[in-house]
């Protein structure tokens, strides 16, 4: 983590700062803590805040504010982020019916770590998953905190459609994807939450610097939960996260 951010120019009309060089939890709090300054102080001329790994892009008008005068701004502000106290993080629960037609990798990914699939399971719902950034296809989250016992390799020729809340590993991450499309990553699993929704007032249901915890469900509860959430009687399951926000659980 930087000591002090690096702002960089990104086109004509966007700031990039820049906190660190790594994925990191501490550098996630400052970005976090940035975003929320920004907003508060509602700095004029910032059109959007688009959270990263280990950045914050800060999108503005270039007719209303000039890049330097905007940088100084934010400089005034990063100043005194270490001083702001952030509420603790939310983590929202995430059912998922693994295996079978909704996860027809998690096979591959016990026979890789020698483990059972049932192993596979109960590891990858034991922790409590960052929401570092959300990309690529709109509320895609990239998550942070999953156990080296279930990592696995992309697969060597990727699909060309995925459906829509399968949840996969690639490499020592796993993730959901929250429409139909291409793709190589492991799919274990799938969840019937919607994670985009172009008909709910919030589109996208995650928030970068919150939590994500799965929980597996049989295949009479995956029906149940989509049959509620067609008919809007469905509640999310969310909870304040207690211990700081490390990311990581025990089994």
């Amino acid at each position: 983590m930087y000591e002090k951010a690096k702002y960089l120019v990104s086109g004509d009309s966007a700031v990039n700062m820049e906190f660190g060089n790594s994925i990191s939890e501490d550098i996630n709090k400052k970005i976090r803590a940035m975003t929320s300054a920004v907003e508060v102080n509602e700095v004029y001329g910032i059109k959007e805040l688009v959270p990263t790994y280990r950045s914050l892009m800060i999108h503005y008008d270039p007719l209303k504010v000039d890049f330097y005068e905007l940088v100084n701004t934010l400089e005034n502000i990063e100043e005194n982020i270490d001083n702001i106290e952030l509420s603790a993080p939310d983590v929202i629960e995430i059912p998922t019916l693994y295996g079978g037609d909704c996860g027809p990798d998690i096979e591959n990914v016990a026979r890789h770590n020698n483990i059972t699939v049932e192993e596979v399971v109960e590891i990858h719902t034991s922790r409590e998953y960052l929401i570092y950034m959300l990309g690529f296809t709109p509320g895609f989250p990239y998550l942070g905190g999953m156990d080296t016992r279930i990592a696995a390799p992309r697969l060597q020729t990727p699909r060309t459609r995925i459906p829509g809340g399968s949840v996969g590993i690639a490499g020592e991450q796993t993730g959901i994807y929250p429409v139909p499309s291409p793709g190589g990553w492991q799919l274990i699993g799938r969840t019937p939450i919607k994670l985009f929704d172009h008909h709910r007032e919030n589109p996208i249901l995650l928030k970068s610097g919150n939590y994500i915890k799965f929980k597996s469900i049989n295949e009479e509860e995956y029906e149940r939960i989509k049959q509620q959430l067609d008919n809007g009687t469905y509640e999310y399951v969310t909870y304040p996260k207690m211990d700081g926000g490390n990311g990581r659980g025990t089994i």
